[in-house]
């Protein structure tokens, strides 16, 4: 079964992943881990306790072939570290050169944005100000795009309300269901059980 790794942080946005790593052990396709920079407790903005699966150093020192995607977290260790995580950033380059997805949400589609990744693709992120006012290498305003989540050959961005479409997107990009499924569960939690 191959794996589904979750880059986190001390202060993660533990409600960014809620609904897509529920839905991918759900599936029962794909097994959910964990990765950080340290194999130490992480302690989510939710107060959370984590015990990683993986430290970065493990994943860059061997192959991918056990993983399908690469998910950042957003949190706020990201601003916390300027943005800058030499880690983080070869564990992104390891999975683009291997041609494997890497999805992001909130603040870490700016780490992104201020690594250059963004820079030639289509994508999203917490607002094209921000991601100005932040990040001075940012040459990617072309290609901003003001939706809540956005979808290229190998990135999955969203902004930091977007939880469900980002989880959406994943969703569909994994094939965890039908799309007609994978719709109906959009709908249901996007609506709810009422309309006011």
């Amino acid at each position: 079964m191959k794996e589904i790794l979750i880059f986190i942080s001390d202060e993660y946005a533990d409600w960014e992943i809620g609904n897509v790593g529920s839905e991918i052990n759900r599936s029962n396709k794909y097994k959910v881990s964990t990765v950080s920079t340290k194999k130490e407790i992480i302690t989510s903005m939710g107060g959370l306790e984590v015990n990683p699966t993986y430290c970065v150093d493990e994943i860059l020192d061997n192959d991918l072939e056990n993983f399908k995607m690469l998910l950042l977290c957003g949190g706020n260790f990201w601003k916390k570290e300027n943005f800058e995580n030499k880690l983080v950033k070869e564990l992104v380059n390891k999975f683009k050169s291997d041609n494997k997805i890497i999805s992001a949400i909130c603040d870490a589609t700016t780490f992104l944005a201020f690594n250059g990744f963004l820079n030639e693709i289509e994508h999203t992120g917490n607002s094209l100000e921000y991601i100005i006012s932040i990040c001075p290498n940012y040459t990617g305003n072309d290609y901003y795009i003001e939706k809540q989540c956005v979808i290229t050959e190998l990135f999955i961005t969203a902004n930091g309300t977007a939880n469900l479409e980002f989880a959406y997107e994943i969703m569909k990009n994994l094939e965890l269901d039908s799309e007609e499924e994978i719709d109906r569960w959009y709908n249901f939690f996007k609506n709810g059980l009422y309309s006011n």
